[in-house]
């Protein structure tokens, strides 16, 4: 049996057992060894996809900084003295509040990618790739998408090719619930912005 992904009735993603290939083309990716095991075709991803679709730009940005926060804590836990992907989190949240411009911002994003190869952990440097992407989404929000399909792929790496996809399946219900929750409130707190992500 594997693990699938549905909707249900509130509109919120729900995991349940179901025989089928909802993984199939993580485990092609994974015996190929590729570096990233999921893309905008990966099956497992299409509902989350199709809700992402449907934010605007700031929506996305706040999504995408609250769900790294989570990567960040467990690459931190291995790599205590490692800060770049920390400063990434915060120049890119400075530049969508208008703070900073983008050149310190992209320069912080690019240094989070760098860790990546740098540290030569692909568990870990997946991590890495999630939270640059993550950050560059006040950029350009079809970045939102990169940080889970590299924040899952750690998640694979870590639990092994037999026992991924209950955890994958929870992470993927857990995007797919706080985009929901953003979706609803960002624009409720009143936040301050920069002027580009007024527009959208």
């Amino acid at each position: 049996m594997a693990q699938g992904l549905g909707k249900d009735g509130k509109g919120s993603i729900m995991i349940w057992e179901k025989t089928g290939t909802m993984f199939s083309d993580v485990e092609i990716k994974l015996k190929k060894r590729n570096k990233i095991l999921f893309s905008r075709d990966s099956k497992c991803l299409q509902e989350l996809i199709k809700l992402i679709q449907l934010q605007n730009h700031r929506t996305l940005v706040m999504w995408a900084l609250d769900c790294a926060k989570l990567p960040l804590e467990q690459f931190e836990a291995k790599y205590p003295d490692e800060r770049r992907p920390r400063t990434c989190l915060e120049l890119c949240e400075a530049w969508a509040r208008g703070k900073i411009k983008m050149p310190a911002a992209k320069k912080a994003i690019l240094n989070s990618h760098a860790v990546a190869k740098d540290i030569n952990d692909s568990e870990y440097g997946a991590l890495c790739q999630a939270i640059g992407h993550a950050g560059a989404t006040v950029h350009v929000g079809t970045h939102a998408l990169g940080l889970p399909m590299y924040e899952l792929t750690s998640i694979v790496l870590k639990h092994g090719k037999e026992n991924f996809s209950i955890p994958v399946s929870e992470k993927i219900n857990y995007y797919y619930n706080r985009l929901l929750y953003w979706q609803e409130n960002t624009d409720k707190l009143k936040l301050d912005w920069a002027d580009f992500l007024l527009r959208g």
